[in-house]
Protein backbone atom coordinates (compact mmCIF):
# COMPACT_ATOMS: atom_id res chain seq x y z
CA UNK A 1 0.00 0.00 0.00
CA UNK A 2 1.36 3.39 -1.01
CA UNK A 3 0.35 6.90 0.03
CA UNK A 4 -0.54 8.74 -3.17
CA UNK A 5 -1.85 12.01 -1.70
CA UNK A 6 -1.90 13.85 1.61
CA UNK A 7 -4.30 16.74 2.17
CA UNK A 8 -3.53 19.06 5.08
CA UNK A 9 -6.17 21.35 6.66
CA UNK A 10 -4.39 23.58 9.24
CA UNK A 11 -6.24 24.56 12.41
CA UNK A 12 -5.70 27.63 14.58
CA UNK A 13 -5.63 25.89 17.99
CA UNK A 14 -2.85 25.41 20.56
CA UNK A 15 -2.51 21.58 20.48
CA UNK A 16 -4.53 20.54 17.41
CA UNK A 17 -2.42 21.61 14.44
CA UNK A 18 -4.35 20.18 11.46
CA UNK A 19 -6.84 17.69 10.12
CA UNK A 20 -5.49 15.36 7.45
CA UNK A 21 -6.86 13.11 4.71
CA UNK A 22 -4.58 10.40 3.31
CA UNK A 23 -5.24 8.72 -0.03
CA UNK A 24 -3.79 5.25 -0.57
CA UNK A 25 -3.14 3.83 -4.05
CA UNK A 26 -5.32 6.59 -5.57
CA UNK A 27 -8.34 4.55 -4.49
CA UNK A 28 -8.89 4.63 -0.70
CA UNK A 29 -9.10 7.65 1.61
CA UNK A 30 -8.81 7.93 5.37
CA UNK A 31 -10.07 11.28 6.65
CA UNK A 32 -10.36 12.96 10.05
CA UNK A 33 -6.76 12.17 11.06
CA UNK A 34 -5.45 14.83 13.44
CA UNK A 35 -1.95 16.23 13.86
CA UNK A 36 -1.47 16.95 17.56
CA UNK A 37 1.35 18.85 19.30
CA UNK A 38 2.31 16.71 22.29
CA UNK A 39 5.03 17.01 24.92
CA UNK A 40 7.43 15.07 22.67
CA UNK A 41 6.49 16.80 19.42
CA UNK A 42 3.96 16.18 16.66
CA UNK A 43 2.02 12.92 16.39
CA UNK A 44 -1.01 11.55 14.54
CA UNK A 45 -4.34 10.83 16.16
CA UNK A 46 -6.36 8.41 14.07
CA UNK A 47 -10.09 8.87 13.34
CA UNK A 48 -12.14 7.72 16.30
CA UNK A 49 -15.69 7.32 17.51
CA UNK A 50 -16.97 8.18 20.97
CA UNK A 51 -18.52 5.23 22.79
CA UNK A 52 -21.52 5.39 25.11
CA UNK A 53 -19.19 5.17 28.13
CA UNK A 54 -17.32 8.30 27.00
CA UNK A 55 -14.17 6.53 25.81
CA UNK A 56 -12.94 6.70 22.22
CA UNK A 57 -12.17 3.85 19.82
CA UNK A 58 -10.15 4.23 16.63
CA UNK A 59 -12.25 3.47 13.56
CA UNK A 60 -9.29 3.32 11.18
CA UNK A 61 -5.70 2.69 12.20
CA UNK A 62 -2.47 1.00 11.09
CA UNK A 63 -2.16 -2.64 12.12
CA UNK A 64 1.59 -2.53 12.73
CA UNK A 65 4.29 -0.12 13.86
CA UNK A 66 5.99 0.01 10.45
CA UNK A 67 2.83 1.28 8.75
CA UNK A 68 2.17 3.78 11.56
CA UNK A 69 5.73 5.14 11.24
CA UNK A 70 5.43 5.37 7.44
CA UNK A 71 2.17 7.32 7.80
CA UNK A 72 3.46 9.60 10.57
CA UNK A 73 6.71 10.37 8.72
CA UNK A 74 4.89 11.21 5.47
CA UNK A 75 2.11 13.27 7.07
CA UNK A 76 4.34 15.24 9.44
CA UNK A 77 6.79 16.00 6.60
CA UNK A 78 3.88 17.20 4.42
CA UNK A 79 2.55 19.31 7.31
CA UNK A 80 5.94 20.94 7.94
CA UNK A 81 6.38 21.56 4.21
CA UNK A 82 2.96 23.21 3.95
CA UNK A 83 3.22 25.21 7.21
CA UNK A 84 2.48 28.82 6.42
CA UNK A 85 1.26 28.03 2.89
CA UNK A 86 -2.41 27.60 3.85
CA UNK A 87 -4.37 29.83 6.20
CA UNK A 88 -5.44 28.15 9.43
CA UNK A 89 -9.17 27.72 9.96
CA UNK A 90 -11.46 26.82 12.80
CA UNK A 91 -11.38 23.18 13.89
CA UNK A 92 -14.97 22.69 12.69
CA UNK A 93 -14.27 24.13 9.23
CA UNK A 94 -11.09 22.07 8.88
CA UNK A 95 -12.88 18.89 9.93
CA UNK A 96 -15.63 19.51 7.37
CA UNK A 97 -13.06 20.23 4.64
CA UNK A 98 -11.17 17.00 5.36
CA UNK A 99 -14.07 14.91 4.01
CA UNK A 100 -13.76 15.26 0.22
CA UNK A 101 -16.64 14.39 -2.03
CA UNK A 102 -16.62 10.84 -3.36
CA UNK A 103 -16.58 10.08 -7.05
CA UNK A 104 -20.21 10.56 -8.24
CA UNK A 105 -20.02 7.23 -10.07
CA UNK A 106 -19.47 5.52 -6.69
CA UNK A 107 -22.82 6.79 -5.38
CA UNK A 108 -24.72 4.89 -8.05
CA UNK A 109 -22.93 1.59 -7.48
CA UNK A 110 -24.68 -0.96 -5.31
CA UNK A 111 -22.99 -2.21 -2.15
Amino acid sequence: MKITDIRIFPVDEPKLKAFVSIIFDQSFIVSDIKIIEGNSGLFLSMPSKKRKDGTFKDIAHPLNSETRKMMEDAVIAAYKESAGNKPAMSAHAAEEASFPEADPAMASESH
